[in-house]
């Protein structure tokens, strides 16, 4: 079963997939609660991304067996235009003890790391409020887009707990150290331009309309490529992350050198002397 016909057989009730153009549109739907990370939300998610993990596989790691490219790319967004997502389900954590908690946040991190390793780009549209379990859903993301009327934040403090979906992991990888601590201190939201400035943000686009058709254009342009280089630069940016220069050379040095066992180097070479569009096997 293909990547497209196990996400399509899946029965949801908090989230709207769209498929198109090889492309994937999840909308988290819970827009009376401007679209909050309900334990139920975090379960389909772990569906959704479940399967496409099962079909996908991983690229330069399977033998030269054939893969499932029938998706080549994810948008995750929010319904409703308020809100991406406005932070974790705050009623649903009133009632839990810290086991409940733990395993609650643990299943989430799951998921993100599933989100952050998948093989083919994912970018996070971001319409409305993304704060909290929001912010950091979009950070597991490769690239953040935002319409003019997104907001960002960590406002988890004043609640008394802390970020617990890797938002104190992850936002400092995005912005730096200085400005995660006053995010994360202070609990302030910052609008879509400031986000773009400290970098959290990669383009702010005007509407929702503009936002959908930047990200869907990346993941067009990123389907043109081979989808197994994409797929390794994914995992080699990620492996070579947060580690001291050297280090990270050499994950992309071994990473380089794969490269040339591959089918997609072989017939991207020969298609750029050929003068012709190379047809990629993808693997």
């Amino acid at each position: 079963m293909s990547a497209a016909e196990r996400v399509a057989a899946l029965d949801l009730e908090t989230l709207e997939l769209h498929l198109a153009e090889s492309i994937l549109t999840i909308a988290v739907h819970r827009p009376q609660v401007l679209n909050a990370l309900s334990p139920q939300v975090i379960a389909e998610l772990r569906e959704v991304f479940g399967a496409l993990r099962e079909s996908l596989g991983l690229p330069l790691a399977a033998g030269g067996e054939e893969l499932d490219w029938s998706i080549r790319g994810v948008v995750i967004t929010g319904t409703g235009g308020k809100a991406f997502v406005a932070g974790a389900d705050i009623s649903a954590m009133t009632r839990m003890t810290p086991d409940e908690a733990r395993s609650y946040a643990a299943e989430a991190h799951e998921v993100l790391v599933w989100i952050e390793t998948l093989p083919v780009p994912v970018i996070a549209a971001v319409n409305g409020f993304a704060l909290g379990g929001g912010c950091e859903l979009a950070m597991a993301c490769d690239v953040i887009y935002a319409s003019e009327n997104a907001k960002f934040g960590q406002p988890e403090v004043g609640l008394g707990i802390i970020p617990g979906f890797g938002g104190c992991v992850r936002l400092q990888q995005y912005v730096g150290v200085a400005h995660a601590r006053e995010l994360i201190f202070t609990g302030r939201h910052i609008d879509a331009l400031e986000a773009e400035r400290i970098g959290l943000v990669a383009r702010v686009l005007p509407d929702t309309g503009a936002l959908a058709e930047a990200a869907h254009e990346t993941i067009r342009q990123a389907a043109r490529n081979s989808p197994a280089a994409v797929a390794l630069a994914k995992r080699t940016i990620r492996g070579a992350q947060a580690r001291p220069t050297d280090q990270g050379i050499e994950v992309e040095l071994d990473a380089f050198a794969s490269c040339f066992d591959s089918a997609d180097m072989r017939e991207g070479t020969a298609a750029f002397i050929e003068k012709r569009r190379p047809e990629f096997p993808g693997r």
